[in-house]
């Protein structure tokens, strides 16, 4: 098992490896004084995982209720949400007690909000279940929900007290939704790693997973030390995000988070590159490793649709709006640009 340590305003660990799973109700007790525990899951993911982790926990002592919700972006909403605060209410959570987020990234930034927002925060573990989710959105502390008018417009910062992820959970991974979780792998690779960039265009989906996981969460923590709430550096973080948003909810969530960040990347790098940003091969190799892995590099989107959902997207300041753009592999530029340029600058993308 693979122990990452995470300093932020509440310290905790990522743990990784396979099999690990049945570790986790002696975790609860080591870090919180729990006596009930909510898990928290959806309807893909409880019917796999479900009874094993309420098993795991009741066998420990510990008194178990459990919330599922229909799979998908579209629950990731104010319904959602007050549904389960509701729920740890009739089922008498108190602050002593903790939540556990068991499935992906929706699940994840449901529960994170949830716990954040109940009694004015209570405890949360995240066990990440795809690979999106492990090496992206359970760490970090960011939580949330959407609005009809974007996604993650209402949420905030609260970190776990864990990171559980059992890399064995991933075996149950329909290939599609794994490749998901490879548009967020490559990201880091773009950001801040071009030894894992060339790693995963050498080796395509066969990578080793636990460490490729470990390596991702460890740039991630170098930059969540950094920049907690998101006012600089982390910012970068959202490569391909500004018009991956765009594409997912132009496509009102019927084209996956993974997907849509693949297609945002693309459209930032070709238009990156017809700037002068990066290189012609910059751009080759990125497209290159898209490819590679299956994921889409075109969307039939029109530079007018995506620039009417980038226009609320939540990083933008007045009529500034802060783009990540490639400079070259394992270096990304944060780009302020005017609302105004911003089609044209799609445009060129598409």
């Amino acid at each position: 098992m693979i122990s990452i340590p995470v300093t932020a305003s509440r310290n905790y660990c990522v743990k990784i490896g396979s099999g690990i799973l049945p570790c986790l109700a002696s975790e609860i007790h080591q870090l919180t004084k729990a006596t009930r525990v909510a898990v928290i899951s959806d309807s893909h993911v409880w019917p796999l995982y479900g009874e094993s982790v309420q098993t795991i926990l009741s066998d420990s002592g510990l008194e178990v209720c459990s919330y599922v919700f229909p799979a998908g972006e579209n629950s990731k909403s104010g319904d959602t949400f007050l549904k389960i605060l509701n729920f740890l209410a009739e089922n008498r959570i108190s602050r002593s007690d903790c939540l556990i987020a068991l499935g992906g990234g929706v699940v994840g930034d449901l529960t994170g909000f949830a716990a954040a927002c109940y009694l004015r925060g209570v405890a949360y573990i995240q066990i990440p279940t795809t690979l999106l989710a492990a090496v992206d959105s359970s760490v970090g502390g960011k939580t949330g929900i959407d609005l009809p008018a974007g996604k993650n417009l209402a949420g905030a910062f609260h970190p776990p007290c864990l990171v559980l992820c059992d890399t064995d959970t991933l075996q149950t991974l329909p290939e599609d939704i794994f490749r998901d979780g490879c548009a967020e792998v490559i990201k880091y690779g773009i950001l801040y790693d071009k030894e894992l960039f060339n790693r995963l265009l050498g080796q395509g989906l066969s990578f080793d997973r636990e460490s490729v996981i470990a390596r991702c969460v460890e740039l991630k923590r170098d930059v969540v030390a950094l920049d907690e709430y998101d006012t600089g550096l982390r910012m970068k973080l959202n490569l391909g995000h500004t018009i991956g948003h765009s594409v997912e909810a132009a496509s009102h969530f019927q084209i996956s988070h993974g997907k849509a960040v693949a297609i945002g990347t693309a459209v930032i790098t070709r238009a990156g590159c017809k700037a002068g940003i990066c290189s012609q091969e910059t751009k080759d190799h990125i497209l290159r490793i898209l490819e590679v892995f299956g994921l889409p590099t075109r969307t039939d989107y029109s530079a007018q649709q995506l620039l009417t959902h980038a226009l609320s997207d939540k990083k933008r300041t007045g009529e500034t709006l802060r783009l990540i753009l490639p400079k070259d592999i394992g270096e990304c530029i944060i780009f302020p640009m005017e609302t105004s340029a911003l089609y044209a600058f799609i445009q060129e993308g598409l």
